[in-house]
């Protein structure tokens, strides 16, 4: 009987604890928006770049880590509460606004809430074209330099990515082609060219244009766009 007794407890126990951790409630603010430069989205590679939020108080400090979409939008379900947003040195093709270790936003959530996060890239994508000929997907475009000065990088090299979904980078490609930096003339007049991938049941592609910068492991790249005969 004694046996039986602790038993039941320990059960009911258990069963008030579950209770108590199903009802535990969810997060019910949504913060979303974009990483941008001058209001204009920054293009990555798809879950490869991501910021933190801290939220100050607790003991244990864990950050939560959002990542950053390839058309430069986030969303994140959270608590209300403060959080410092930090955007870690080696994330991004980009510079960190201030000379410190990260860019700090602090962000007060009571409600659903859309922030755009400022950087500062180190070039921009311009004018991207995209055309397909004699089995050839082409792409030109313009390379603006944002980042001059002391603070300045060069470009290692442009690369042409065509993949079969609308996920297009290096780790999906079909058919890619690299243009080194040193080979760039003009950074107004860039030209690249890739073999149009043969895709079992679909005529179209997709494809964009990939900028690596030297001593930065993000890309920046153009928008995506549907390639077809």
């Amino acid at each position: 009987m004694k046996l039986l007794s602790i038993l039941f407890l320990s059960f009911a126990s258990f069963s008030l604890f579950s209770c108590a951790y199903d009802n535990y409630p969810e997060p019910e603010s949504r913060l979303q928006g974009r990483l941008v430069y001058q209001g204009e989205p920054i293009n990555v590679e798809y879950n490869n770049v991501t910021f933190e939020l801290w939220e100050p108080g607790w003991q244990k400090r864990i950050p939560i880590t959002v990542t950053v979409g390839q058309d430069g939008s986030y969303s994140a379900q959270l608590f209300n509460a403060t959080y410092k947003l930090v955007i870690p040195s080696a994330q991004g093709p980009f510079r960190r606004m201030r000379r410190d270790n990260s860019d700090t936003t602090t962000v007060n959530l009571t409600g659903n809430q859309t922030l755009d996060i400022d950087v500062m890239p180190y070039y921009m994508v311009r004018t991207p074209a995209f055309s397909v000929s004699s089995g050839k997907v082409s792409a030109t475009c313009k390379l603006e330099q944002i980042i001059t000065g002391t603070d300045a990088r060069a470009i290692e090299r442009v690369s042409l990515y065509v993949s079969k979904t609308q996920f297009v980078d290096s780790r999906t490609s079909l058919s890619s082609s690299d243009l080194t930096g040193t080979s760039i003339k003009d950074l107004n007049a860039v030209a690249l060219s890739a073999n149009f991938p043969t895709i079992s049941g679909q005529s179209y592609a997709y494809a964009r244009i990939g900028v690596k910068i030297v001593g930065v492991e993000d890309l920046i790249f153009s928008p995506v766009q549907k390639v077809q005969p």
